[in-house]
């Protein structure tokens, strides 16, 4: 079976940039499952993936027009400190802020007595990127996956899988995972340990939904 709108594809996957650092990568136990033409990926990775089937072994290189778009400078702002309300922050931490436009993910780039400083841009926004894929299997999507959204990872919907070690919308990070690294999935979702895992969406627990009166949302670092 070929890799097309509507089916689910597991890949593993490295990332490096136009250096060779590797920026990102699957776990050998941990590959990522995704549900093809839903935006779930990155556009120019899911584009790339069209036709492949299990067992392809391919490399690619996406401009950031295709990835996670140029870097922009306005998306660097001084706030109040107030904003973030009682919420004990550092730099490296990941908040999700009101913007006009809706929820956006940003990191904090400083903090002053008054002020802080954040960046609402990807972390591999503005760079070229290397990937590596191996397409582990594909098949064809369940209508409640397609009705949903999402691929479902051992036959739980990711509302249900507590733990989200599987499910790429929601990402499970523990401590011991690589500093620095990033997932290529499309969105937001950062630790405090910089490790950036793009997913789709936002994860919060409820206790950090009682910062609803602030711009700011500390994401959940379970």
């Amino acid at each position: 079976m070929n890799i097309t709108k509507d089916t689910v594809a597991t890949l593993s996957y490295t990332v490096t940039e136009t250096n060779g650092q590797v920026v990102g990568r699957t776990q050998p136990d941990e590959p990522v499952t995704a549900l093809i033409g839903h935006g779930f990926l990155i556009k120019g990775l899911e584009k790339a993936l069209e036709g492949h089937k299990k067992g392809d072994e391919f490399a690619i290189q996406l401009e950031p027009k295709d990835s996670y778009g140029e870097y922009d400078k306005n998306l660097v702002q001084t706030i109040d400190r107030a904003m973030f309300g009682d919420f004990e922050i550092a730099v490296g931490n990941v908040f999700e802020a009101d913007s006009e436009h809706g929820p956006m993910a940003v990191v904090i780039k400083e903090i002053n007595d008054k002020t802080v400083v954040v960046d609402g841009n990807h972390p591999l926004a503005g760079k070229i990127l290397n990937f590596l894929i191996v397409v582990e299997d594909v098949r064809e999507a369940t209508p409640e996956e397609i009705k949903h959204g999402h691929a479902h990872v051992g036959g739980h919907c990711p509302s249900e899988d507590h733990d989200h070690e599987h499910c790429c919308c929601h990402h499970h990070h523990d401590e011991d995972e690589h500093d620095h690294e990033h997932h290529c999935c499309h969105g937001h979702h950062h630790d405090d340990d910089h490790e950036h895992h793009c997913c789709h969406g936002h994860h919060h627990d409820d206790e950090h939904e009682q910062g609803g009166h602030h711009c700011c949302h500390k994401h959940s670092h379970e």
